[in-house]
């Protein structure tokens, strides 16, 4: 699989760079480096090679793509502003609906799904670049507006793949070292991203087909763009095609073995050595997955301590109660997963607490509760505020929980009360609640 100039390789005789010929004295400019027609010189590259890689990637991204879509449905970001970390989305937002709370690990399979696919399509996306790396070394780079177009259109397409998939490796580890919001960056970059990818697959979908299965190209330009893909001199082979393929399915492998077992849970998530760590939970009711703790987001133990008290309000009424008030009211219990963004998740936790639509009757709304604005004892940081939708207060298991597994929740998963809602995403199970406002967004 090497790849290098050779004075040995490449077409080196008159014609070699057309258009390139300096005049006096008959001197030719030669291109640098991997502009050069004999740099690149693996056997392996070829249009078939090209085309397996393709047809992989074609559904794997369109499953990253619509799974990511419900992902920022789930957010319900037409609800209201904290809950949209993507402003001035405009038609983009069109593919928004309300998000449902059944079933209940709803978001859990389908985020679940986003990010171990996702990092497992790594290794096949690499090699799908290498494969077509001498393609993006032209000489010269542009040489008429419409290749410069196509150029551009190259440009967002590796551009952006790249850029969506670092982000999301990089949100997967809880490493956010670019610039700005994952939210808006990573939804963005999608876009762009798709958009390249669409119109790439419609020119070349066909063309990798034929590929497959041995048939010519239709047109003079296809033959030369498939036969564009493989070395004018190649060096000597080392590793044949199938073999070639098979490290790239074993790294994806490697990588979906290391990575599923933090959405799948119980034994298999001591195999998710891509999980982010250093965030050990301990043993007991309380030991399952968390993602920042309480001293990380500045909660101090007055915060939390016996002054404690819940505000409850809207539909005319406000009631402010304590812990032990909330203990006296009817207590329910539901089994309910945590699931967040970064692919984790937690297998049934069981909770016990009050439900939202029982405190919302508090609150004035004796029948059909709306939504409601949830606020939290966090001063800083995203997703210290969600807003809830109606149907997510309106079902049953929706909780303000007290307990969980039997026991009061520890500190670092929202002691004195935090909020448990089905299928929705983590961060909207929020943590030190200290106020809700039923029929409020803000």
């Amino acid at each position: 699989m090497d790849d290098g100039s050779s004075r040995r390789g490449g077409r080196q005789g008159p014609g070699a760079f057309p258009g390139t010929e300096r005049g006096g004295g008959g001197g030719r400019f030669r291109p640098p480096g991997p502009f050069r027609t004999g740099f690149w010189r693996s056997p392996l590259r070829g249009p078939r090679l090209t085309s397996v890689l393709g047809m992989v990637l074609l559904p794997g991204v369109v499953i990253l793509f619509v799974t990511g879509l419900l992902s920022y449905a789930a957010y319900n970001p037409d609800l209201a502003a904290v809950n949209d970390r993507t402003p001035d989305k405009g038609w983009l937002g069109a593919v928004l609906f309300p998000w449902p709370t059944d079933p209940h690990w709803l978001y859990r399979l389908t985020q679940g799904v986003h990010v171990t696919l996702g990092i497992a399509l790594v290794p096949v996306l690499l090699a799908k670049l290498w494969s077509v790396l001498p393609k993006l070394f032209v000489w010269p780079p542009v040489r008429s507006p419409a290749h410069g177009l196509e150029r551009l259109s190259l440009l967002l397409l590796v551009g952006g793949g790249l850029f969506v998939f670092a982000t999301g490796v990089l949100n997967v580890q809880l490493e956010y070292l670019f610039p700005g919001s994952f939210y808006p960056l990573h939804f963005y970059g999608s876009w762009v991203f798709m958009a390249a990818f669409a119109v790439h697959a419609a020119i070349r979908v066909p063309r990798a087909v034929r590929a497959l299965r041995g048939r010519r190209a239709r047109t003079e330009a296809e033959a030369a763009e498939m036969a564009g893909l493989a070395a004018p001199a190649p060096a000597a082979p080392t590793v044949s095609r199938r073999g070639a393929l098979g490290v790239v399915g074993l790294g994806s492998l490697a990588l979906l073995g290391t990575t599923a077992g933090q959405s799948i849970g119980g034994p298999l998530r001591e195999t998710a050595l891509l999980a982010p760590h250093g965030r050990d939970p301990g043993d007991g009711p309380n030991g399952f997955q968390i993602n920042k703790t309480a001293a990380a987001l500045g909660i101090r133990a007055a915060d939390i301590g016996p002054r404690w008290r819940l505000t409850v309000r809207g539909g005319g009424r406000e009631s402010v109660l304590s812990r032990q008030d909330l203990l006296e009211l009817d207590q329910h219990t539901a089994d309910l997963p945590i699931a967040c963004v970064e692919g984790w998740s937690t297998t049934d936790q069981r909770w016990s607490g009050v439900r939202l639509a029982d405190l919302a009757r508090l609150a004035g709304w004796e029948a059909e509760p709306p939504g409601v604005f949830v606020e939290s004892a966090q001063l800083a940081g995203a997703f210290r505020a969600a807003a809830l939708r109606d149907n997510q207060v309106r079902d049953p298991r929706s909780l303000l929980a007290l307990r969980v597994n039997g026991a009061e929740l520890s500190a670092d998963h929202g002691f004195p009360a935090r909020i448990i809602v089905p299928a929705g995403p983590g961060v909207h199970n929020t943590k030190w609640v200290t106020r809700l406002t039923f029929g409020g967004t803000s």
